[in-house]
């Protein structure tokens, strides 16, 4: 049977490089966002699969529900979840100046709407799970190198990944006595529209050596990552860390 995968925020970026490359591995694609989809649906079902977008601002708890339920009246199963929807702070703030505005929308989007959408999911894939021992579904949450790497200047993202981080080890040890493996992903320095703002700056630290590999990550490198998972290839593995960042991660002398 065909599988399908669902992306947060896959339209751009990442998470449309995720998608694009679940395409090719033969997966029909569902993406949520909260911008319009339509030009990245064009795109992915050029490479001759299904492509189902819902627009949803993933931080509301209504719209959560409104749209996994749709998706269950829509969809036969869901294979793949990708956790990928996340934003930036509008403004980079010290963290002696930072609002709790900024802190509290972050939080939303980036921490409480995976933690509660993967509730959502999680609970249809046992039940897809107990009708079926051949059904064999995967989730991976986006995390990121801003996990464990302080950032005084955008403090807010910093604890919200990491707060990514340990929902990661929580529905992993949740999951575990069904057998769905949950996976985090930390993206380095990823060459997409939220850091097209500080591109001198990183092109400047790159140069300097800050990264072993010697170069900007791309989506593809994310991407390719999150298809070796959800095509198998990490089968007795749950709550790993995978680190898709030029071994930024890497501590040298």
């Amino acid at each position: 049977m065909k599988k399908t995968a669902l992306i947060t925020g896959g339209s751009r970026g990442i998470g449309f490089g995720i998608a694009q490359e679940l395409a090719r591995h033969n997966y029909d694609i569902v993406i949520l966002d909260l911008i319009d989809a339509s030009s990245a649906k064009a795109e992915i079902e050029k490479l001759g699969v299904k492509c189902l977008t819902y627009k949803i601002d993933i931080s509301k708890a209504e719209e959560r529900k409104n749209t996994v339920q749709k998706l269950r009246a829509d969809l036969p199963g869901l294979d793949v979840l990708v956790n990928n929807a996340g934003i930036a702070p509008k403004v980079r703030a010290d963290i002696l100046e930072a609002s709790e505005e900024s802190f509290d929308l972050l939080m939303a989007v980036n921490l409480k709407g995976p933690y509660f959408l993967t509730q959502l999911i999680a609970k249809w894939m046992i039940e897809l799970k107990k009708a079926s021992q051949d059904y064999n579904p995967v989730i991976v949450n986006m995390s990121s190198m801003s996990a464990y790497t302080s950032s005084t200047g955008r403090g807010e993202y910093c604890v919200s990944k990491a707060g990514v981080s340990m929902m990661t080890k929580l529905y992993a040890d949740r999951l575990s006595e069904f057998n769905i493996p949950v996976f985090e992903i930390r993206p380095g320095i990823i060459a997409t529209d939220m850091t097209a703002g500080v591109k001198e700056k990183y092109d400047k630290l790159i140069g300097e050596g800050i990264l072993p590999f010697k170069r900007w990550g791309l989506p593809a490198d994310i991407a390719k990552t999150v298809a070796g998972i959800a095509e198998g290839y990490v089968p007795y593995s749950t709550g790993q860390v995978f680190n898709v960042d030029g071994g930024f991660h890497l501590r040298r002398l």
